[in-house]
């Protein structure tokens, strides 16, 4: 069974890739550029500065800004976020298959921020259902015209197939409601002497 349900979430914040104005909260902030360098891009063995540096962004406000700006631009080298560029590996490794709908509700309301290819999957299906024209979802995702009839299309054919899917599932859960009206008995094979002795034989 289907569950339509309405967001109620508030507008995200999401800052886009080209937007770095959550600098100015950070704690870092004002840190003489030799001070932060030793700090933020320490030596793998430099245990203290790194520990330092971890906790100047354990009370920073914009932590996950930080962290979500080095994934972003792909940035491996460093403290970002309060991770080291060994922490931040296993999340460079999966950034590509992320789906995070908050990052697809901020590009569907305009936003310029880094989409997967699951998460632009996400915005055009959103487009097909909702109307979009082509010339909308182009500039929602900075492709051409084409390609963005194209995905539409694309995902035209995935909704049908996904509603076909669940319109079989739906007939199966009906049917499995009425067993009596679906279900069609077999007898039992009564084995006589004669059918015991035939197989004998076969055998």
């Amino acid at each position: 069974m289907r569950h339509i349900t309405t967001n109620t979430t508030p507008t995200p914040t999401l800052r886009s890739i080209a937007d770095i104005s959550w600098h100015d909260r950070g704690a870092c902030r004002g840190l003489p550029a030799a001070e932060a360098d030793r700090l933020f891009f320490a030596p793998p063995r430099g245990h203290a500065a790194i520990a330092e540096a971890k906790t100047l962004c354990g009370r920073c406000p914009v932590r996950q800004d930080c962290f979500t700006h080095a994934l972003d631009n792909d940035i491996r080298w460093g403290t970002w976020g309060g991770l080291t560029e060994a922490e931040r590996r296993p999340w460079h490794a999966k950034v590509a298959k992320r789906l995070d709908y908050t990052r697809v509700r901020a590009a569907i309301m305009g936003r310029d921020v880094f989409l997967t290819a699951a998460e632009r999957d996400a915005v055009t299906r959103h487009a097909y259902v909702r109307g979009w024209s082509p010339e909308h979802l182009a500039y929602t995702l900075a492709v051409d015209l084409d390609h963005a009839r194209d995905l539409l299309r694309d995902a035209g054919h995935a909704v049908e197939d996904r509603d076909r899917y669940w319109a079989a599932e739906d007939a199966d859960e009906s049917e499995a409601t009425t067993p009596e009206e679906t279900f069609c008995p077999v007898p039992r094979q009564v084995q006589t002497e004669g059918l015991i002795h035939a197989l004998r034989q076969a055998a």
